[in-house]
């Protein structure tokens, strides 16, 4: 942030004037920076205020009779940003579109998803015409590795006098960022504000104790200490005296309790947070289950946080969300154990229940009818529920593949949410301690300051496809030279570049001073360089070879230990009990088998490839009674004995490594080395040196050379693959362009089939592209048509699996149209394989039967019962969710086909039999 203030036009004037609260300055320049004409980027804390800036965007779009559009990630965001505007501007002058929601969507300020914006640009829609600012909340998104690329698309693509307002949480990247956009968009104002309006105080809470995180005294070069009394408390009163046995067994306790579902009572917590007048409050579990696991933990307790008349007034925000909801799906939904949660108090907040709901418990909370909420990290993405506290349980997440630890940004995201400005004081984050949480980890995470934003923008058949009809081939490729992705290859490549010119630089001159010397001493560089290298090569097939060797003797000690059965006798050849050993049990099975053994002289253990030098022989055998108990001294002692008096000899002599076959290689170069005209060469130290730095300079630049090489060329390499993959499959071709374009600089251009392509924004684009032109949906009824798309979207979770077409419950016909459907994903993915593209996602049929039952008319909890004995336990929330996505993809197939055809018609039709019920009454 610049230190001069700037002076607010008449417009921030009378936008200030209306506000409830002053302008903090980062808000007041930002806005300022807006009505100069300018693009701003504003990067600041979760809480700080940053959509004041996207809400004067809409002001002075209305102000100077332009359109402003505000878009956001998720569609929630949408509805609450679109209930938000309506209250300032009135309904007449806001419309909403989600993809699956259309509200007046000519006004002149609409709210919509990002994709929503991103489709618009492609199609060239006419509702672009006029619009003068676009708002990009949350556009720190961009860095999300399955739809960040859209941001970047929609940046890129706008017309460049639109002005575009970047909202995003603190990054310590703002400034190249900023770069990018003002390289792309032209003049761009970058505002950052680090500051927090109300500050945030750290704690854990450990058994039944609050503690700060922090050590309240500073150190001179400003680093934040963990708390040391914090710290000895965990140690002293926590672990107990023997620490790390404590710490073990506690740790092992603790996993076991997480395994069962439990690991913290949540009344207990909360009740110690209203005690320390922390509520309300938001506890961030990291999964739906976890999410209502919490809830019915509280439902069990006696845990009542409202008054009877809190809890009348509960009851009205309910009836009111449920007005729509049939009485028969009340049971199916849990309505009731719902209701009793808020009237108590608590709820659950994630993606698996319905949306009503979930708008439900925002409207309370945000009313203070709810003391603590349960939620996903969801929750943190923009949605206005700030809190007094924010308790995590644990830090680790799963992110779709597996599970990891939080990043500081993700942290710092979540206990953004803790503060209410204009409400509290200050906010209060809380870690629950467990043995796996450190404090200092903690520290680490809170104490934070750098959240770099990495961009994700990757080529995809869909923006191929929409690139190239717009732009050409060439324009593309210019086009994905100017992405935020190439911005950050081409900076982090123009260091690498200065670090290769200073390598080659250092290469040049010790090879002339290699050439130099070697000339006082008599030699040829050549022949000098040659005889470095081959020694050098030498050392590096030693080094193999005893790897090989190394790894070669421990496989065959390990598979020999794997192999001893009860009752052999083997000699152990190192450690503290050489000898004979008997074995008691077999070895277990693993990398390492450790047959548990009992030694001459009474020791009872395992041994493994440790106490091996070559694989164990059997030498003998010695009978172990099955009721020996070896747990019992006297019966080790007794069994040692008999090994000891057996007769069995062990190995006489030291234990010697079984040699190795020679190398044959090895020994040549070896020759070759001493035959080498250099060799018997004296008081070459200083040629070895410099040899020795030529090549680790060669090497240098060799590395170098490859990764600029490798990062300047991926986004076009990947480009090229798309296309290739697409004019294999007829959808682009060569010819001569269209009147209506202008294309000079090539000539491939859109097929009628790839048009179909163009419409189809799904992450099985091609896929469905190719079943469209294939036929194999064409006849189907739109219960049917609805099943089988649902195939290319539905993606079961890690627990369940939907199961192959021979498994599939239905009719004839949607059989044939599912298995015609896995046959042309088998064909396109031989074509992608063929040019080096990820191959499309493998159809789900884990939806088919619910979704089929749905759009017959069946009930919800037939759906429900369907999609059960698919093996899906489907939450409510989930199946409006995939609901929603059926029709959104049945929407762009009927849009993208000739709208007399069957398959238009039926695609309608199944839209009219999805979008019925709770899956209609939803605005999610």
């Amino acid at each position: 942030m610049s230190t001069d203030a700037p002076t607010p036009g008449p417009e921030l004037t009378a936008f200030g004037s209306r506000l409830a609260f002053g302008m903090d300055p980062f808000q007041v320049e930002s806005c300022a920076a807006l009505e100069d004409g300018l693009g701003v980027l504003v990067c600041a804390p979760t809480g700080a205020g940053k959509t004041i800036v996207g809400e004067f965007a809409v002001h002075l779009a209305l102000a100077r009779g332009g359109k402003c559009f505000y878009t956001t990630p998720i569609k929630a965001l949408s509805n609450q940003k679109y209930r938000d505007l309506v209250d300032v501007h009135g309904d007449r002058n806001v419309g909403l579109l989600t993809g699956d929601n259309s509200i007046n969507s000519s006004a002149p300020v609409v709210v919509m998803t990002t994709e929503v914006l991103r489709n618009m640009i492609y199609a060239d829609s006419s509702a672009l015409q006029g619009l003068s600012h676009v708002v990009m909340d949350e556009v720190h998104f961009l860095a999300d590795r399955f739809r960040g690329a859209v941001w970047e698309e929609v940046i890129l693509g706008l017309d460049e006098g639109v002005r575009v307002v970047s909202l995003s949480a603190t990054v310590s990247n703002a400034e190249e960022f900023g770069d990018w956009i003002t390289t792309v968009r032209g003049d761009t104002a970058v505002i950052v504000d680090e500051h927090r309006p109300v500050p945030l105080h750290q704690h854990m809470l450990v058994g039944n104790r609050m503690f700060e995180l922090f050590d309240r005294r500073q150190n001179g070069d400003g680093k934040r200490e963990v708390n040391p009394e914090l710290s000895r408390y965990i140690k002293h009163r926590v672990l107990g005296s023997d620490a790390v046995g404590s710490y073990r067994d506690r740790l092992a306790r603790e996993r076991g309790r997480r395994n069962r579902g439990g690991g913290v009572s949540r009344p207990r917590l909360i009740s110690m947070l209203d005690a320390e007048g922390l509520l309300p409050a938001i506890s961030f579990i990291f999964s739906r289950a976890g999410c209502e696991g919490a809830l019915a933990q509280c439902l069990r307790s006696d845990l009542h946080l409202l008054e009877p008349e809190e809890a009348t007034l509960v009851d009205d925000v309910i009836d009111s969300h449920l007005t729509e909801l049939a009485p028969g799906d009340a049971d199916v939904l849990g309505v009731e154990d719902w209701r009793a949660g808020l009237r108590r108090g608590f709820a659950a907040h994630h993606a698996g229940m319905l949306p009503t709901f979930r708008q439900a418990v925002e409207e309370l909370f945000t009313r203070g009818l709810v003391k603590v909420v349960f939620a996903t990290e969801t929750l943190a993405l923009g949605i206005n529920m700030p809190a007094r506290s924010v308790v995590l349980e644990r830090l680790i997440k799963f992110n779709g593949e597996s599970h990891v630890d939080l990043t500081p940004g993700e942290y710092t995201q979540l206990t953004g949410r803790a503060g209410r400005r204009g409400i509290d004081v200050e906010g209060h984050a809380v870690v629950v301690w467990t043995p796996e949480v450190a404090p200092d980890r903690v520290a680490g995470l809170a104490g934070a300051r750098t959240f770099p934003l990495r961009s994700s923008f990757s080529p995809e058949y869909n923006m191929a496809m929409n690139l190239i009809d717009r732009l050409g081939p060439e324009g593309s490729r210019a086009l994905l030279r100017r992405s935020f992705a190439q911005f950050q290859t081409d900076r982090s490549v123009v260091g690498q570049a200065r670090q290769l010119d200073n390598s080659e630089r250092s290469l040049r001159k010790v090879n002339a001073e290699l050439e130099a010397a070697a000339a006082r001493h008599g030699l040829e560089p050549d022949a000098f360089t040659d005889y470095v290298t081959l020694r050098e090569d030498i050392r590096r097939r030693e080094r193999e070879q005893k790897f090989i060797r190394r790894m070669s003797s421990e496989n065959a000690v390990a598979e020999d230990l794997g192999s001893l059965k009860r009752g052999h006798v083997v000699a152990v050849q190192t450690g503290r009990h050489r000898g004979l050993a008997v074995v008691l049990d077999p070895a277990w099975k693993g990398a390492d088998p450790k047959p548990l053994v009992l030694s001459e002289d009474g020791w009872v253990g395992r041994v493994g490839t440790d106490e091996f030098v070559n694989p164990p022989e059997v030498i003998g055998h010695l009978r172990v009674p099955k009721a020996a108990d070896t747990r019992s001294r006297h019966a080790r002692r007794e069994l040692a004995a008999a090994l000891r008096s057996s007769g069995i000899e062990k190995p006489r002599g030291r234990v010697k490594k079984k040699q190795a076959p020679p190398d044959h290689e090895l020994l040549q170069m070896r020759t070759r080395l001493k035959k080498h005209p250099v060799h018997k060469a004296a008081g070459l130290d200083d040629l070895f040196r410099m040899s020795e730095r030529r090549n680790r300079l060669l090497r240098e630049v060799t590395s170098l050379e490859r990764a600029v090489r490798e990062r300047t060329s991926k986004l076009e390499t990947d480009f090229d693959a798309v296309v290739a993959v697409l004019v294999d499959l007829d959808y682009l071709e060569d010819g001569a362009p269209r009147a209506s374009e202008s294309r000079s600089d090539d000539t491939l251009h859109v097929t009628p089939t790839g048009s179909v392509l163009r419409r189809i924004y799904s992450e099985s684009d091609l896929l469905v592209a190719e079943c469209i032109r294939a036929g194999v949906w064409d006849a189907l009824s739109p219960p049917d048509l609805a099943a089988v798309v649902s195939a290319v979207l539905f993606q079961s979770r890690r627990d369940s699996y939907g199961g192959g077409v021979d498994t599939m419950p239905g009719n004839r016909p949607l059989r044939d149209a599912l298995t015609g459907t896995l046959r042309v994903w088998e064909d396109t993915n031989r074509v992608q394989d063929r040019h080096g593209v990820a191959q499309t996602r493998e159809p789900d049929t884990g939806f088919c039967a619910a979704i089929s039952a749905w759009a017959s008319g069946r009930s919800l909890r037939e759906a429900m019962q369907a999609a059960a004995e698919s093996g899906q336990q489907l939450s409510p929330g989930d199946f409006v969710r995939w609901n929603r996505q059926v029709i959104d993809l049945l929407e762009q197939i009927r849009s993208s086909v000739d709208p007399s055809s069957p398959l238009a018609g039926s695609a309608k039709r199944a839209v009219s039999g999805v979008r019925r019920g709770v899956v209609a009454s939803e605005l999610d």
